[in-house]
């Protein structure tokens, strides 16, 4: 097991500043070379210190925004134009950059589009659901208008 010190957040392992053991493979192949984390050592901590001060002192601000994104967000339906056949079927599923840039050009804020959820693939024009996690305690969901493009 390998002792890291994450200086992103991962899904389902932790966010910056949190020290995580995981496998070797994992940290050796994965995490390490996208610089996702870094190898944990004693003078490590005052880098954990750090990193955690800064999200704390972001977190409060960061709280404000996203409880304003997320009431922006479930109030407007987002319009996503995409190529679809005669009968409504899409060419192809809307991919979470599809949503993100819809969001975007919408006018109600830019996300991230790996804390996009589609629970289940569209792939037909009509009104779907996607969720966003804003923070980790605050998620936010999108009413899709998915209409064919000309």
């Amino acid at each position: 097991m390998a002792k890291l010190i994450l200086t992103n957040e991962v899904a389902g392992l932790g966010s910056a500043g949190d020290v995580v053991e995981v496998k070797n493979g994992f940290a050796r192949n994965y995490l390490i070379p996208q610089g996702f984390a870094v190898a944990w050592t004693r003078g490590g901590e005052k880098q954990v210190a750090s990193i955690r001060a800064a999200r704390e002192a972001r977190a409060i601000h960061d709280h404000e925004e996203a409880v304003a994104l997320k009431n922006n967000l479930e109030t407007n339906k987002v319009r996503l134009a995409v190529k679809a056949g005669a009968e409504g079927r899409l060419f192809g599923a809307v991919k979470t950059v599809d949503v993100a840039e819809a969001v975007k050009a919408a006018g109600l804020g830019e996300l991230d589009k790996r804390k996009i959820h589609i629970t289940s693939p569209i792939k037909s024009v009509g009104e779907h659901e996607a969720t966003v996690r804003l923070r980790d305690d605050l998620t936010a969901v999108i009413t899709l208008q998915v209409v064919a493009a000309k």
